[in-house]
């Protein structure tokens, strides 16, 4: 390569940084401003739901945010409880940090016992309403919480109005598929996990560390 051909390879690249410079200097410039004017500081509502993996382990990623702020942490598993998971394994480490409660009895389809599947969810949420109480508790996480509501379990206008009367600085982490559409109404962040690919169906099973 001669040197005029490298001369120009230089101006395209520096004109090309430049052009970098001036829209990521614009782009600060209009999220800074977003930023600057999103200053109302008060506890939110997040839904993870869809078929997608993620929604419990996006959950958990929270309680270890929070633990890092010197937040204490109440965690409820609906419909989980048959197995321990990794999460609660790792959680129960830290009890003066995390009160964890794992409620119920197994999935759906291994219970086959609707009136017992109420009565564990009534009995998670009389735990669940123990932590909105209590304003020493910076984040509650409703691990498949969604699962009861949708089966009914639950009466969503009772949990959404225990949600609402929660102490004002307190964060809920709410996760499992097929959130109701009143609760989505008055969340603040929802996020809808969505499957690409998944292990399972190539015949892989769950295991330790990933659980699937």
């Amino acid at each position: 390569m001669n040197q005029q051909n490298t001369g120009d390879i230089d101006e395209q690249t520096a004109a090309l940084n430049e052009r970098h410079r001036v829209r990521m200097e614009r782009k600060k410039a209009i999220i800074d401003a977003k930023i600057a004017s999103a200053d109302k500081q008060i506890g939110i509502i997040i839904v993870n739901t869809g078929n997608g993996k993620g929604k419990s382990s996006s959950g958990f990623g929270m309680v270890i945010r929070a633990m890092g702020h010197g937040m204490k942490v109440g965690v409820v598993q609906f419909i989980k409880g048959a197995m321990q998971t990794g999460e609660e394994l790792f959680l129960r480490r830290f009890p003066e940090e995390v009160s964890f409660h794992s409620m119920g009895e197994g999935y759906t389809w291994e219970t086959q016992n609707r009136e017992r599947d109420i009565e564990k969810a009534l009995q998670a949420w009389e735990q669940a309403k123990r932590f909105l109480a209590d304003p020493e508790i910076g984040l509650v996480v409703f691990d498949e919480l969604n699962i009861a509501l949708k089966y009914r379990y639950l009466d969503v206008e009772t949990v959404i109005n225990d949600l609402l009367a929660r102490p004002a600085m307190q964060h809920v982490v709410i996760t499992g598929r097929g959130a109701p559409p009143e609760l989505i109404a008055i969340a603040d962040t929802v996020t809808e996990m969505e499957v690409v690919k998944h292990a399972f169906k190539a015949g892989i099973g769950a295991q330790a560390g990933t659980e699937w």
